[in-house]
């Protein structure tokens, strides 16, 4: 199963981009999914920046294996949990 978050609609708001990615890293924990794909959007990098300082946060770290970021579409963070 795959999870996907959309940050396009949430660009301007930092307290909802941070909420939205906790929750959706929490659900993909309890709910055992494979992955969950962030899209940030390509833009000037700031909100993709955001969110991978973000995944490197010891209490969000724990609950995923790995991270990459897309090589075919650099707006496009992957999360593994297995």
């Amino acid at each position: 199963m795959t999870l996907t978050l959309d940050l396009h609609p949430l660009f301007r708001n930092e307290r909802d981009i941070d909420r939205a990615v906790r929750e959706v890293i929490f659900k993909a924990a309890a709910t055992k999914a494979e992955r969950v794909e962030i899209i940030p959007g390509k833009g000037k990098g700031q909100l993709k920046a955001r969110v991978l300082a973000m995944l490197g946060q010891a209490h969000l770290k724990r609950l995923y294996k790995r991270y990459e970021v897309d090589s075919a579409n650099e707006g496009r963070i992957v999360v593994h949990f297995v």
